[in-house]
Parts: structure tokens; sequence; C-alpha cells
């Protein structure tokens, strides 16, 4: 035999066990990879399992449902007592209106003057926004005896409402500003501010068209404020109002 032909045999022989060995190397760690990966995943189904078994986090889970349907619960019946819109009321009905809930605001107006109409825009724009609080409006033209006991001489006049007690109130846009074009967002920061409102979150209350356009919408104009004059009758059980329109300089 060729000694050449022997070495060359030998050699390549050595060459493939080096190969063949490599190559069981790379499948050992390509097995010990896939066992890890196994390992792994099956600690975080038990860690997981063990996490929704953890009666702090079953108690932490129940509190929320149960908070969630309390204040849905609380929404409902306030909703019930006219929560949650802007309406107009009679005289007849403001005493209970504004006594049978905890906080309330309500709107003197009169239905020919332009800046009571703006406020209207902002305040049912508001309304559904703060369920907690009641929004109503009565025209003042028509509820003598509130306007003279609450002393309303310049409209609009916003009357803010604590447990039926009269707390503060906005008069004309002397608060805002004294201009037309203020947001909806400006009046509402006003009235957290005087605490008849609550801020709300940035996902809360986003569902109303009205607060969002309102609150980038302005108004032209430069109506000045409205008064009214008081006089009251000398005879009969109710005192009457004769309203007569003054402009401010």
């Amino acid at each position: 035999m060729d000694p050449d032909a022997v070495k060359s045999t030998l050699t390549n022989l050595a060459f493939g066990n080096v190969i063949a060995a490599a190559a069981r190397n790379y499948q050992k760690e390509i097995l010990a990879q896939e066992k890890a990966q196994s390992s792994s995943a099956f600690n975080e189904e038990v860690d997981l399992d063990e996490l929704m078994d953890d009666p702090e986090l079953e108690k932490l889970h129940a509190d929320r449902i149960a908070s969630l349907k309390k204040e849905a619960e609380k929404r409902e019946a306030l909703k019930r007592k006219g929560h949650g819109e802007y309406r107009e009321i009679d005289e007849g009905d403001f005493l209970g209106e504004v006594t049978g809930t905890e906080k309330a605001i309500c709107h003197f107006y009169h239905k020919e003057f332009y800046r009571c109409k703006i406020m209207d825009k902002h305040l049912k724009a508001l309304a559904p926004r703060h369920v907690d609080t009641k929004f109503i409006k009565l025209d003042a033209e028509n509820a003598p005896f509130f306007v003279a006991k609450l002393g309303v001489k310049t409209l609009p006049c916003v009357v803010l409402f604590s447990k039926g007690v009269a707390m503060d109130r906005l008069v004309g846009f002397q608060d805002i500003g004294g201009k037309d074009d203020f947001s909806t967002r400006t009046l509402e920061l006003i009235l957290i501010k005087k605490g008849i409102i609550s801020e709300k979150k940035d996902n809360e209350g986003d569902e109303d068209d009205d607060y969002h356009e309102n609150s980038q919408r302005t108004f032209s104009g430069n109506v000045t404020e409205q008064l009214i004059s008081i006089t009251t009758a000398p005879q009969g059980p109710m005192p009457f109002l004769a309203f007569s329109l003054t402009l401010c300089g």
C-alpha cells in the first residue's frame, strides 16, 4: 500500500471525526437551550397561576368591581334626580330642585339676553360631564320671588348651591374675563375652583361632543352686560318685577 495514500486516508478520517464531534456539541447546545426555554416558560406559567390564586389580588379585584358598581349605581340615582342634563325649571320647582341634592348650579336668565344664550351653551356642555352636580336654569322674568330673595340684579347670574344654600355666584361675565369668547373649559375651571364641580380625569366624559366643541368654539360680538332693575309692587301676596334693560358703559 502506498504510504501517501494511507496518510491521506488517516487525515480524512481524523477531520471527519472532528466535524462529527462539533456537530454533536452543537446539537447538545441546541437541546440545552430548548430545555432552558421550556423550563422558563413553565416557571412563568406556574408563577402566573400562583399570582391568580393570590387572595390579596382577588380581594383587590373584587373591591375594584364593587367600587365600579357602586359608582354606576350612584350615577343612575343622580340621573333619576335630574342630574346629567341641563334642564329648565319653573319657580314652583326651584326649592325642591336645589334642596334635594348635594350640589346644584342654577342659571337665572332672560330669553332675550345674548350673554345668557352664551352661558346656556357652556352649561349644557358641562352638565353630562359633571353628573355629581345638578345643572338647571330659571327664567328670571318668571321667577320674581326668588330673584328678589337672592338679590339677582345682573343677568346672566349663575348661583351655586351646596345642600340648598347659595354659597357663591357668577355675576355677568365678570369672573370670566368680561368677554364673550371664553371656552367651556374656562368656565369649567372657574366652577372647579369654586368647589361646585370636580376635576375630571382625561378619559372621563370624552364621549361628550358638546363639551369638546364648545371648549374650542368662540363667540363673536361685543355685547355689554344687561341689567335688570327691580321694583316691587305694593299690593298682592307675591312681589312682581318690572324689567328694564340697561347697558353698562
